[in-house]
């Protein structure tokens, strides 16, 4: 099995920062390991615990922390359950999770009926987006709303890392580089707690290893499946997906999605927890804005 980190020293440090910065977090929350056939995943919970079932699944290259900013907003209204997906820089198994592959639905199973969810929204970023895409289409009974940002799966993909190629020659500059062409510029001033959780996720940027994931495109019909309420936020600048192509494929397959278009934004967009919000709180809302 290849780990997770470059190294055992960066595994531990990366680890670390993470639960102290969940131990920091504000916001009233519970964490538990929910065991499934590929290994323990850990899951953040927070919200009330009669309100309706949100999960959240992130990204590669990052785990349950990349949600704390907008878990905050949904806990309000949300029992919101983060998963650290195994096989990525979290405190789940380090398994590798395959995304196209069925143990990949049964972990969600797994996981579902771990926490007493038959039923629930979820929301995915990239290829938690997919991972979400994958469950709906899979499990459409059991997703009831979906939200999808920059998601993997319906546009094309970009050839990326032959272009990131020799940013990779450059050690920790190099690396660096290549975050900022994911995640564009840091906007505004950060409060000291989100200052830590950006410390983190480039740290774990710059000492998690690489995972290339060639991620298949959904069929039309695939796609139009979807009969739950769908939601996707898409940058015009995102680097690692043709998100015009995407938008493209969600407005001709699943015409009552509702698509919010960001022209200036990245792969790894932020400030839309209260655009999701309000989405989720109106699932029968159609049309794109």
């Amino acid at each position: 099995m290849t780990p997770i980190f470059r190294t055992r020293d960066a595994e531990r440090l990366a680890l670390a920062r993470y639960r102290d910065l969940l131990d920091e977090w504000p916001v009233p929350h519970s964490h538990c390991m929910v065991p499934s056939g590929i290994g323990e995943t850990f899951v953040l919970s927070c919200g009330p615990s009669d309100g309706p079932p949100l999960v959240l699944l992130h990204g590669a290259q990052a785990n349950a922390a990349s949600w704390l900013a907008d878990a905050a907003t949904w806990a309000r209204h949300f029992r919101v359950h983060i998963l650290d997906m195994p096989g990525q820089p979290g405190l789940s198994a380090p398994s590798r999770l395959v995304p196209t592959s069925h143990a990949a639905l049964c972990w969600l199973d797994d996981v579902m009926d771990g926490l007493g969810v038959v039923n629930a929204s979820f929301a995915g970023i990239s290829l938690g987006g997919w991972m979400a895409l994958s469950y709906a289409v899979s499990r459409p009974g059991r997703v009831a709303q979906l939200v999808l940002i920059s998601p993997a799966g319906i546009g094309r993909q970009r050839a990326f890392l032959l272009k990131a190629w020799p940013c990779l020659m450059l050690g920790q500059w190099g690396l660096r580089r290549i975050r900022r062409m994911v995640i564009g510029p840091v906007a505004g001033t950060l409060s000291p707690f989100h200052a830590k959780l950006a410390s983190l996720m480039e740290y774990i940027g710059l000492h998690a290893r690489i995972q290339p994931i060639v991620l298949p495109r959904f069929s039309d019909a695939a796609l139009g499946s979807l009969a739950m309420p769908v939601m996707a936020v898409l940058g015009g600048k995102d680097v690692l997906l043709d998100s015009a192509h995407t938008r493209v494929r969600l407005e001709r397959c699943v015409p009552h999605a509702c698509i919010h278009w960001r022209p200036e934004a990245f792969h790894f967009i932020t400030r839309e927890a209260e655009t999701i919000q309000a989405f989720l709180l109106a699932p029968d809302a159609r049309g794109t804005p």
